[in-house]
């Protein structure tokens, strides 16, 4: 079931109208949680017995990790003395951190296994002399990375000291929820369960910006991104005949149809969800617009961002224990932020990269903070300018291993950069026959679509202007019959549903 298709429109109106006219908290509940489980198996049906045991398993260890009845029990006895209580507590904090080391080791042990079974038993058949198929191939559950993560996060934040949710509905209704399952946002549990907790049937002013959403991640989804990905897919299915203006116009494509793509996604989840009366978090903040690579996480896919600082990079010391162990944390996690993208060694390099960025970019602020003329320089337009450009740079560069992580494949568009001719029928075969558009036409599109950012950006960060909720409704049908004339029969599957 796709967010762009009739199916989705008839499924989501169809569940909406049972859940409002349920009166009873649990009945909505029931129905979010047997919609989640319709939605999930119309797409992967043979991996839910393991999400629903994942969400149970889970769950159990959130109460165990809640629970602390010996320590109850001890102050309540008042002829204990405080050595007794410490022991106890101590006793208790050990038996915490075990607990959650098992949950975390499951979580992780899942996500590795489907994500690294198929190459490691790819690299023992080539040790080997038995033949190889595809007979062993295994594929990932769609959305087993922001799955085991929101389930990582939650047992974390119960062992800091929040509370352990005793209703399972409630647990499985926020873990299953259709419209972040399969790609985010990456959301806490004690977020949405507040706001579970309290539904209210969406104003006029909030539907009206739900369909807005849902209206506008359709067209980044369905005209933009998906007409890219077209240009993108044939560009880099024929590398050996490409030339280096190719490859750097498919290089500007990919970055934008990744972030066209995946930011449709979750304007149409957070709209959804804002129909049932809960607030997703905002995935993306005009991350082409960071003057500084720390800026772009701030801005790029944030919840995974805020994460991987709240559950990795702060555990490990953060920037806190000196500079040298600040650029070693700040390389860990965009390698484990590459490695949980997926298995090749191309995400590797990607987050190698953003990590050696990031150990640059602190570096560069160290020496800015000592000197004056060097901070000046940074906040004089120049500066800006310049910092945006090195920024946005290494950003569409590293792309290309997060585009083709088969080592071979990025070593080759690297080596064909700069002084590459296209091959005679190239031209013809991509520009002329697929795209019906002249490779200076898709420059003058790469830079319109660029512009249509700036000028949003600029009304939305700069001037704070946005549109009222009745020029919003206005849009939606507008909206969604342009995706209707302009996006490609079929469409091409979301990038994100492969991580």
């Amino acid at each position: 079931m796709n967010f762009i298709s009739p199916l989705y429109g008839v499924f989501l109106v169809s569940v909406l109208g049972i859940y409002w006219n349920v009166p009873d908290r649990q009945l909505k509940l029931w129905t979010l949680l047997l919609a989640s489980l319709v939605f999930y198996s119309s797409l992967n049906i043979q991996y839910l017995p393991l999400l629903l045991v994942l969400t149970f398993l889970n769950y159990r260890l959130g109460l165990e990790l809640g629970q602390s009845k010996y320590l109850e029990k001890i102050s309540q006895n008042a002829n204990n003395s405080s050595e007794e209580w410490q022991l106890a507590q101590s006793d208790w904090n050990q038996r915490k951190l075990k607990i959650l080391c098992l949950g975390i080791f499951i979580n992780v042990f899942i996500l590795l296994g489907f994500k690294y079974f198929n190459p490691l038993l790819t690299l023992v058949l080539n040790l080997s002399d038995e033949p190889q198929g595809n007979f062993f191939k295994f594929v990932a559950p769609l959305g087993i990375s922001f799955f085991t993560f929101e389930c990582i996060a939650y047992l974390i934040d119960v062992y800091r000291g929040a509370p352990a949710t005793r209703q399972f509905l409630k647990f499985a209704a926020y873990k299953l929820f259709f419209a972040k399952l399969i790609s985010g946002p990456i959301t806490r549990y004690h977020h949405l369960a507040t706001q579970l907790q309290n539904q209210q049937i969406p104003s006029v002013d909030r539907c009206s910006e739900a369909l807005w959403l849902i209206a506008r991640g359709a067209i980044k989804k369905g005209i933009f991104a998906d007409n890219l990905g077209i240009f993108v897919d044939l560009c880099f299915g024929n590398l050996q005949r490409a030339g280096s203006l190719d490859l750097w116009l498919a290089i500007i494509a990919y970055g934008l149809q990744l972030y066209l793509d995946f930011n449709g996604y979750v304007d149409i989840a957070r709209g959804s969800a804002l129909l049932f009366g809960l607030v997703l978090p905002e995935n993306f903040d005009f991350p082409y617009f960071s003057t500084s690579i720390a800026d772009f996480w701030r801005h790029w896919h944030m919840t995974l961002g805020d994460w991987l600082r709240n559950y990795l990079y702060f555990p490990l010391g953060g920037s806190r224990k000196g500079l040298i162990r600040t650029c070693i944390n700040l390389l860990i996690v965009m390698l484990i932020a590459g490695i949980w993208h997926g298995s090749a060694w191309g995400f590797v390099v990607w987050g190698g990269i953003h990590g050696l960025a990031l150990i640059v970019h602190r570096l560069t602020k160290t020496v800015s903070d000592r000197s004056p003329i060097v901070a000046g320089f940074w906040r004089n337009p120049i500066g800006i300018i310049f910092a945006w450009f090195i920024t946005q740079l290494m950003v569409f560069t590293a792309w290309i291993w997060f585009r083709l992580p088969n080592i071979q494949d990025s070593t080759l568009v690297i080596q064909h950069l700069w002084g590459r001719n296209a091959d005679a029928q190239f031209a013809q075969k991509v520009y002329v026959e697929a795209l019906n558009l002249s490779q200076p036409q898709m420059c003058w599109l790469l830079l319109a679509i660029a512009v249509v950012m700036l000028v949003t950006y600029i009304f939305k960060k700069g001037l704070k202007v946005e549109f009222s909720w009745p020029i919003k409704l206005v849009f939606v049908p507008l909206c969604f019959y342009a995706v209707w004339l302009f996006a490609p029969e079929g469409g091409l599957p979301y990038i994100y549903f492969d991580f």
